[in-house]
């Protein structure tokens, strides 16, 4: 049995857990295929798999993930950070490729929470002169 390594990515309000194991480039989501999973959403396909791409280990790695929060968009960067963490446990090597590439970074910007008296965040209510 070979070993599995696990990893953690988030972003916005979106958590994905990674487990890595060596083998043929298989990508699984919640259960699901990553092209089932996403659908005809192509730029986010290639935003998960961006860590795998760069480092070569397309078809050397298999990925079993879960993803809970957010939408599609936070998701599939979440995943593209957990990917990205769970090949350096894998190879310590491969940060030196993946950290110049801004893949090591959590994304940290999230939604601003609405203020009292204003429509959204930062938004004002329409002013009437009269």
């Amino acid at each position: 049995m070979a070993e599995k390594i696990y990893a953690t990515g988030r972003r916005k309000s979106s958590i994905a857990k990674v487990w890595l194991t060596p083998g043929s480039g298989k990508i699984t989501v919640n259960g699901l295929s990553l092209d089932a999973f996403l659908g005809g959403l192509e730029a986010k396909k290639l935003r998960v798999k961006q860590p795998l791409n760069i480092t070569k280990q397309n078809e050397s790695v298999d990925i079993v993930a879960t993803t809970l929060g957010g939408g599609f968009g936070g998701q599939a960067d979440a995943l593209r950070h957990g990917i990205a963490r769970a090949l350096v446990k894998y190879n310590p090597e491969l940060k030196a490729i993946l950290k110049p590439e801004g893949m090591m970074t959590r994304d940290a910007r999230v939604v601003e929470r609405k203020k009292p008296g204003k429509r959204k965040a930062r938004r004002s209510r329409q002013f009437s002169k009269r």
